[in-house]
């Protein structure tokens, strides 16, 4: 079966980083287009790159091919170099004495994944492209919204 083909960028930002967070993701097939943004009252900047790219993959109605861009490269190297499925193999440890963040982001993303034929793309961030741009915009916009939920999966590190 071919699957339809879908361009998504996606951005995360958090204001204090450990502060208030937005993402945002842009979807497109053909001539259709789709936004999508929310936030969390208290998280941080890689969370929500993360979850920009699970909302982005969970808003797709069947399994498609998906070039995804980014301008976090903490996302990117995770899953194009293969340290998230080496973290999740290894019970969520980045090596034997350092516990990996956000497993239950990487978790859910790794899944969606293995539904989707996804290819993770660094584009460099304000360097001019519009659609990382207008990601990055929206991003900020839902950090900055009045009544943001917690994140519920966020746990400061502890020092």
């Amino acid at each position: 079966m071919i699957r339809k083909h879908v361009v998504a960028y996606t951005d995360g930002s958090a204001l204090g980083n450990p502060g208030p967070g937005g993402y945002a993701a842009i979807l497109r097939n053909g001539e259709h287009e789709k936004e999508l943004s929310g936030g969390f009252r208290n998280t941080t900047n890689n969370r929500m790159e993360i979850i920009a790219a699970i909302e982005a993959l969970r808003a797709l109605k069947e399994p498609c091919r998906v070039t995804l861009y980014t301008d976090s490269q903490y996302l990117a190297n995770a899953i194009t170099k293969g340290w998230a499925e080496r973290w999740q193999r290894n019970g969520w440890m980045r090596n034997k004495s350092e516990r990996a963040l956000n497993p239950d982001l990487w978790g859910v993303l790794l899944e969606l994944c293995h539904v989707h034929d996804v290819e993770f793309c660094w584009t460099r961030g304000h360097a001019g492209d519009t659609l990382n741009e207008r990601c990055d915009r929206l991003a900020r916009e839902a950090a900055l919204r009045p009544d943001l939920p917690p994140d519920a999966g966020y746990v400061r590190p502890v020092r």
